[in-house]
């Protein structure tokens, strides 16, 4: 009943007359981007196509899909069996994930009635979360720890945008020892800026989920949300007949809470909440996250 009510809910808001109104809505799976394909990993063995969404427990969740698909093997030849065997730094090694957008690089025009036939016949699931703490379990991750490649890429460019610094430190190392950090409050207003898709999408942990996933071109069996993760994975795999072949690994705990939203938050102006509830209404409204009226409404 959970998963039809979900499911439900998209229909409705991608129909032609809903409420909900976003540039994504009228295109069809063919004219999406082959970019913006490369998130549905496909496991051909099982029939199964997961949209990963970054910060919403994808880690795990990729590490069930390589042993599923059988890609990989340890170091003495042996098929992995248990995700939690899989190194780290393996997991997100884009080479061993088969995705649709491999898919139709590889095989252009003649993709297209490939990928129909396994979107009309596997089963294809994605997890999602609440938008603002998936936020700010974003910049936690990779903001307040140092991260050369983020620091480089985003967060010299928000120090010189927002905290007026014209020429940051060349390292996240020789940053953090001079006392210079991000903060939330240049990370949304960095999300805010007009200019900054004008020059580069979003990286994919804080772009929206439902433009990494389009729900109104693919019709999901089951959408598993974070905050019932360990549930709804426990129900995914007895609904993909693999309960028994294999285990989800366990929530761990440091994650972020929806009741660090007021804090984070503080610092923020209530206009500028407004706007970035705006920016991710629609991953509120499909996903049926509440809106947060007492960030809103002070």
């Amino acid at each position: 009943m959970r998963q039809e009510h979900r499911r439900r809910i998209i229909r409705e808001l991608c129909s032609e007359n809903s409420s909900l109104n976003f540039k994504e809505k009228s295109i069809t799976f063919d004219q999406i981007p082959n970019t913006a394909l490369n998130h549905l990993i496909v496991d051909d063995h099982h029939g199964v196509i997961y949209c990963f969404v970054p910060k919403v427990g994808c880690t795990n969740w990729k590490r069930v899909m390589l042993v599923l698909s059988q890609n990989l093997k340890a170091p003495d030849g042996v098929q992995y069996l248990d995700p939690l065997d899989i190194p780290i730094n393996l997991v997100h090694d884009s080479p061993l994930h088969k995705t649709f957008n491999k898919l139709r690089t590889r095989f252009g025009e003649h993709s297209v009635p490939l990928m129909h036939h396994k979107l009309k016949n596997y089963t294809k699931f994605l997890f999602v979360r609440d938008p603002f703490v998936r936020l700010i379990s974003a910049f936690r991750d990779k903001f307040l720890k140092p991260d050369d490649y983020f620091y480089n890429t985003y967060g010299s460019v928000m120090l010189q945008r927002y905290a007026s610094i014209s020429t940051p430190p060349k390292s996240v190392k020789k940053a953090f020892a001079a006392g210079i950090r991000l903060s939330f409050s240049h990370f949304i207003k960095y999300l805010l800026d007009p200019q900054t898709e004008k020059t580069t999408p979003f990286n994919e942990h804080w772009q929206q989920m439902y433009r990494l996933c389009h729900p109104c071109q693919i019709e999901y069996d089951f959408i598993g949300k974070l905050e019932t993760l360990d549930e709804d994975a426990e129900h995914l795999l007895k609904i993909l007949g693999l309960d028994k072949y294999i285990h989800f690994p366990p929530g761990y705990e440091n994650r972020t809470a929806l009741d660090w939203e007021q804090e984070w938050f503080a610092n923020i102006s209530v206009a500028d909440r407004r706007k970035l509830y705006h920016l991710y209404e629609t991953d509120f409204r499909f996903f049926e996250y509440d809106k947060p009226k007492t960030l809103l409404d002070e």
